[in-house]
């Protein structure tokens, strides 16, 4: 499976986003869908998760500021990003999970990042 970001960019603080992430196959049987990010010296945080029922759940840190969401029909997940401030500088990466047993081993697929910068 190959999930490609986009949305990425520069912009100042107070203002949006909208990253995207394209599967190459349908997103239907994903079990979960999560961006995550990471920024220079920091570990990587699970920003936002949506599961295949459709429940959300996000990180402290952004909520009320962002929102994830899919479009099946477009094979493609979003994250809204909405007063964006300068800590929310980070490669922000796709990730797609998919139970592969009763034990709950997951097999996961990874998109190669795309880089939000705030400027304050």
């Amino acid at each position: 499976v190959q999930l490609v970001e986009s949305g990425g960019g520069l912009v100042q603080a107070g203002g949006s986003l909208r990253l995207s992430c394209t599967s190459s196959r349908s997103i239907f049987n994903f079990d979960s869908m999560n961006w995550y990010r990471q920024a220079p010296g920091k570990q990587r945080e699970l920003v936002a998760c949506i599961t295949s029922g459709g429940s959300t759940d996000y990180a402290n840190s952004v909520k009320g500021r962002f929102t994830i969401s899919r479009d099946f029909a477009k094979n493609t997940l979003y994250l809204q990003m909405d007063s964006l401030k300068p800590e929310d500088t980070a490669g922000y990466y796709c990730n797609a999970e998919t139970v592969i047993s009763v034990e709950g081993a997951k097999a996961e697929d990874w998109g190669q990042g795309t880089q939000v910068t705030v400027s304050s």
